[in-house]
């Protein structure tokens, strides 16, 4: 390992992990804190007991930087092509097979050992006459207006080659990562730090945990992301700078109660296909055994095996009543005096399907009934007892702290047509 690879590592490492709280009142909030509050509270959590595919090792990734404006004539070169061939993006190539009425099949190839024959995610073997300037875009059929709306079958293409639980390419347009700039060097590097949600063009949620103690402007969010590791998507994502970070008043780090946290940006973002904001749920909403989705790019299992997924990753899971997940919790290490605050709400409990660390602060979304493929978040990720058992995850929940979010916004004068169903 080079000197500046151990740097680059080292720095990976110190902004992942931070010293476990000192907190001495009771023997259960140090237990508390021994199970989810040793690396900073960002144990939280994502996508099932799924293997070792698509993702990016056991360290927070180092996300691609944002492309600048559209470049059609930037070289995508690949070895996997034969001569007078190159991998190029599948919308740049005039010769490819992929049908342009939205039917599109993309593999996106997440097997450790490519074929000889291929190229990265999003691109194809191209000839060099075959390329085009202009890049050919599918409309998506009209999308009602308001938060909230999924696109199951994403924007301009469907993948194919996924083994378990990729998303579609902006099938759920709030999910937003948050990152951290770190200094490395001569160079600025983007690293992941948890995920989000969008509210508002210029408002993002996650929780708590991700963000105390942490200055806005060291602070970056992103939406419209997918693969995280190519500028090869179908539409730019966008990155915005974090002007201030309220945390909830109440929040205490020891046991992730109120885990909750308002970020706004400097600037709004664009509304587009692949960025919209979700709906918030009101205040008295119950999601009692409904089958909701959480989304988030964090690690495949607990521990250091786990990787950290490259293309977003979502989990079908049932919402489990508060005195089932106590009582389940109570089996756990954690012992039969532990008490669920009245901040959570749980979700989970079958095997091999969970969220994991490093999805900490990304959103569980339950469906509006009445509604098509139109969605509240019921939750943000915050804690769990390892990933993947027969233990629901936590997570703060919105209806309870929808009075707290209104608070802030209202004070902050910010249009709540935005997240309102």
């Amino acid at each position: 390992m080079s000197a500046k690879t151990a740097v680059v590592f080292a720095l990976l490492v110190a902004s992942c992990y931070s010293a476990p709280q000192q907190d001495n009142r009771i023997n259960i909030e140090d237990l508390i804190g021994e199970v989810f509050g040793n690396n900073g509270g960002n144990t939280g959590n994502n996508n099932g007991n799924t293997g070792n595919n698509g993702n990016n090792g056991g360290q927070p990734p180092i996300i691609s930087p944002t492309p600048g404006p559209f470049d059609p004539h930037t070289p995508y070169q690949g070895s996997g092509c034969d001569a007078g061939f190159e991998c190029t993006p599948y919308y740049l190539c005039s010769n490819q097979t992929i049908n342009r009425d939205g039917a599109g099949i993309i593999d996106i190839r997440i097997d450790d050992n490519l074929p000889q024959q291929s190229c990265p995610a999003l691109e194809e073997c191209c000839s060099l006459t075959g390329k085009i300037d202009k890049p050919v875009i599918v409309t998506p059929p009209p999308q009602p207006t308001g938060c909230g709306y999924r696109n199951p079958d994403g924007i301009g293409f469907k993948i194919s080659g996924g083994r378990d639980h990729e998303t579609e390419y902006g099938e759920f347009p709030w999910m937003i990562a948050v990152l951290k700039e770190e200094q490395v060097v001569d160079k600025i590097l983007n690293v992941f730090q948890c995920g989000g949600s969008l509210i508002h063009p210029q408002v993002v949620l996650t929780a708590a945990h991700c963000v105390q103690g942490k200055e806005a402007k060291t602070i970056k969010v992103r939406a419209g992301e997918w693969d995280t590791q190519t500028k090869a998507e179908l539409y730019p994502d966008q990155d915005r700078d974090v002007q201030e970070i309220v945390v909830h008043k109440d929040f205490y780090k020891g046991g992730l109660f109120n885990d909750i946290a308002l970020l706004f940006l400097t600037q709004p973002f664009q509304l587009e296909e692949n960025v919209r904001p979700i709906c918030l749920p009101p205040a008295n909403a119950n999601f009692d055994y409904a089958r909701c989705y959480a989304t988030g790019w964090g690690k495949d299992v607990f521990g250091q095996q786990g990787k950290y997924q490259v293309i977003l990753k979502k989990i079908d899971l049932p919402v489990v009543p508060r005195d089932t997940c106590q009582n389940t919790l109570r089996t756990t290490r954690l012992g039969k005096y532990f008490e669920l605050h009245q901040s959570f709400i749980c979700a989970g409990g079958e095997v091999g399907k969970d969220t994991c660390k490093g999805d900490g602060g990304s959103p569980m979304v339950c469906p509006i009934q009445g509604t098509k493929d139109r969605y509240y978040q019921a939750g943000i990720v915050a804690w769990g007892i390892g990933c993947g058992d027969a233990v629901p995850g936590v997570y703060a929940g919105i209806p309870f702290l929808r009075p707290w979010i209104d608070e802030q916004l209202q004070y902050r004068r910010i249009d709540s047509s935005y997240y309102t169903a």
